[in-house]
């Protein structure tokens, strides 16, 4: 990078509207959760993503603000459909043996209302497990109880020490 971070931090700070200073404050708290441990993906820090997990299902919830809003500010497509792959992909991680990790192959995701209220809540099921592919669903949920998503998705079962060849 060719500016200095703090440099570019007293920029973005200076004439900041408090949803900015918001928006920004969430950004810094989401790394600190990656840095602390809370969260073990940089993507779950920023999303604030909580997670129940058992054998049967995984449960998601992330909090509702500014930062995951589109322009028309509802919930964008994009960040719903990051925490269906995050919860199926968690869930479908967990039913691996040690050195295995599941990839998606297809995410087929149905919207079916707007994304507003405090939080939205993803519960991903295992629907299929074979030796080479998984298949999964998930539900999303506003804090009112409405769905506002349904999907599928396909995940790819691979040995770890293959990622980086």
């Amino acid at each position: 990078m060719d500016i200095d971070l703090m440099e570019l931090f007293n920029q973005c700070t200076k004439n900041a509207t408090e949803e900015e200073l918001s928006a920004l404050e969430s950004l810094l708290l989401g790394l600190h959760k990656k840095q602390t441990g809370q969260n073990s993906s940089y993507i779950g820090g920023l999303l604030h993503m909580e997670r129940q997990i058992s054998e049967e299902e995984c449960i998601l919830t992330i909090p509702l603000s500014s930062l995951v809003n589109n322009p028309l500010g509802i919930l964008h497509g994009g960040i719903t459909a990051t925490i269906i792959d995050s919860a199926m992909g968690t869930l479908a991680a967990s039913l691996l043996p040690e050195g295995f990790g599941a990839v998606t192959t297809q995410l087929n995701v149905h919207y079916l209302a707007v994304g507003k209220g405090d939080y939205v809540t993803c519960r991903a099921t295992i629907d299929h497990k074979g030796t080479k592919s998984m298949v999964l669903s998930a539900d999303v949920f506003r804090s009112d109880g409405k769905k506002i998503a349904q999907a599928t998705g396909s995940f790819f079962i691979i040995e770890k020490k293959n990622v980086n060849k």
